[in-house]
């Protein structure tokens, strides 16, 4: 389930915020013996039984789950905002803490009162035993990688509910509604997308020189500054700056492929990716001068014009590059302020 090709294994292991295996929350109850908080008492009332189309076809879901897994990149802060504690979700390897979670999702686990569920290592491969092991009733991969293979052998487990069409491009709000119809929550969903979406529309006010800006997210990596990877429209992290009112640099749409969530060009036509601020990820902070001095990325006209966020705060980048109902105030708080100043030239 890991978004990367051979020539962007290094820009995209930091890039690509672990997706295979970025779910948060506390590590827990080794043996499975943890419960998910019940649905039947707050489940909309007549929604189950419920079929759920997705990529590989369709999944029933009889009713409520009593005990759900989250191996998404999302769906573990979904099911929590929803109200449900998840008895398994994926460990988080990139831009999490120290015990392979995020604040957020700690935040609201407390608040909950839920037991910590059970961390799922996905960094080389979806653990099926351990998923096992925990008895699951649903299995949700909204946004994942999820291949045929795996949904199949994972379905022998529980029932599964993969992402809608391609790959790692489920926007938050079809990861949010498909994971609720899954709970029986809709009518909670609908209120948290409401919320949500009034947070990120907040973001405008808040700062409009950012509204109508051209913007590229790239993954540049200094170990290799012959590609700029770059993200496409159809990915969440171009689509979190579309909905705080930016948009994507015109070069992207032009050459951007269809049906996967990045692409790359050469760094010899560095001088063609003309926007108003990149966006980009760095380990350290002297990462932003070494991409300044190269001859070939130091072109890039927003580089060269002072408006470049290089990003060192996984964390942040991480509650941006996968937004959902948790996450999204807190890349609003944390994110957003120095991409304003990048905006502004600072």
């Amino acid at each position: 389930m890991t978004r990367r090709t051979p020539a962007l294994v290094l820009a995209l292991a930091l890039a690509a915020t672990a997706l295979a295996a970025c779910s948060t929350g506390p590590s827990g109850a080794k043996d499975g013996s943890a419960t998910s908080a019940s649905t039947s008492a707050v489940a909309n009332q007549g929604a189950f039984p419920v079929t759920i189309k997705h990529h590989f076809g369709e999944t029933t879901i009889e009713k409520a789950p009593q005990r759900v897994v989250a191996i998404g990149s999302s769906d573990p802060d979904n099911v929590l905002a929803l109200g449900v504690v998840p008895v398994g979700i994926g460990k988080v390897t990139w831009g999490g803490n120290d015990h392979g979670t995020t604040p957020w999702f700690d935040a609201k686990l407390k608040q909950l009162g839920g037991q910590e569920p059970t961390l799922l290592d996905q960094t080389d491969a979806i653990p099926f035993d351990d998923i096992a092991k925990l008895a699951p009733d649903v299995i949700l991969a909204t946004y994942s990688g999820l291949t045929k293979a795996q949904y199949d052998k994972l379905s022998k487990i529980a029932p599964v509910v993969a992402y809608p069409k391609d790959p790692w491009e489920t926007t938050w709000q079809d990861s949010l509604e498909m994971d609720a119809e899954a709970l029986g929550r809709t009518a909670q969903a609908r209120q948290l997308e409401q919320t949500t979406t009034q947070e990120l529309d907040a973001v405008k006010q808040q700062y409009p020189q950012i509204v109508g800006k051209t913007f590229i997210w790239a993954a540049l990596a200094t170990t290799d500054l012959s590609q700029v990877p770059y993200y496409t429209p159809d990915d969440e992290r171009p689509r979190f700056l579309a909905s705080i009112g930016m948009k994507n640099a015109p070069i992207i749409e032009k050459i951007a492929p269809q049906g996967v969530f990045y692409g790359q060009i050469s760094a010899e036509r560095a001088a063609e990716l003309k926007s108003d601020v990149l966006v980009t990820y760095a380990v350290k902070d002297s990462d932003a001068a070494t991409y300044r001095s190269d001859k070939l990325i130091g072109q890039i006209p927003a580089i060269r014009s002072g408006h470049m966020f290089a990003a060192t705060d996984n964390t942040a980048s991480l509650a941006a590059g996968v937004p959902t109902p948790l996450s999204v105030p807190y890349a609003v708080a944390h994110f957003v302020p120095n991409l304003v100043k990048a905006v502004d030239g600072q």
